[in-house]
């Protein structure tokens, strides 16, 4: 819960008042505007707006030049997970699963959530096995799906050791 969430990244300078393009990840324009400051208190947004292409124009008040707003570029825009709004009955946050151990449905140690993707079907869980087995893929690709994420907690991920092979 204490991990910082990212929520777009400065893809470069928009005009020459200190303006940046945001590439966003998420919920869009309306998800980032409900926050204030990002990077631990680094960044203050002072506006915000749609730029009609899936991502967003912002302002902040510690960049007023075209020179610094080229220098934030690749800067991650993060919050902490607690400012987040809260989640309903069956809703997850994709950091809430990074990083957690997954195991079979027999208890067999898999590895470690290392990505959540989406490619349009249903979300995507990435797996790096650990150990690394000697031959085959080092990462799986599993759907988030019940059939194959059987469920998953605080500690683990369980998952079906069908969508896996050479378990």
């Amino acid at each position: 819960m204490s991990r910082p969430v990212t929520l777009a990244a400065i893809a470069g300078a928009h005009g020459v008042t200190g303006e940046v393009r945001l590439k966003l990840f998420g919920q869009g324009v309306a998800a980032l505007s409900r926050h204030r400051h990002f990077n631990d208190g680094a960044l203050t947004l002072v506006k915000l707006r749609d730029d009609g292409k899936g991502g967003a124009i912002a302002r902040f008040a510690e960049c007023t030049t075209r020179a610094a707003a080229e220098q934030l570029r690749g800067v991650a825009l993060t919050v902490p997970r607690a400012a987040l709004p809260p989640l309903g009955e069956g809703e997850f946050y994709h950091i809430d699963l990074i990083d957690l151990p997954v195991v079979s449905e027999t208890g067999v140690p898999i590895g470690r959530v290392v990505e959540i993707a989406n490619y349009g079907a249903s979300d995507i869980v990435e797996i790096a096995r650990d150990p690394a087995p000697a031959k085959g893929p080092k990462r799986v690709l599993v759907p988030l799906v019940p059939a194959a994420v059987l469920g998953w907690d605080a500690d683990h991920m369980v998952i079906n050791s069908a969508f896996i092979d050479e378990l």
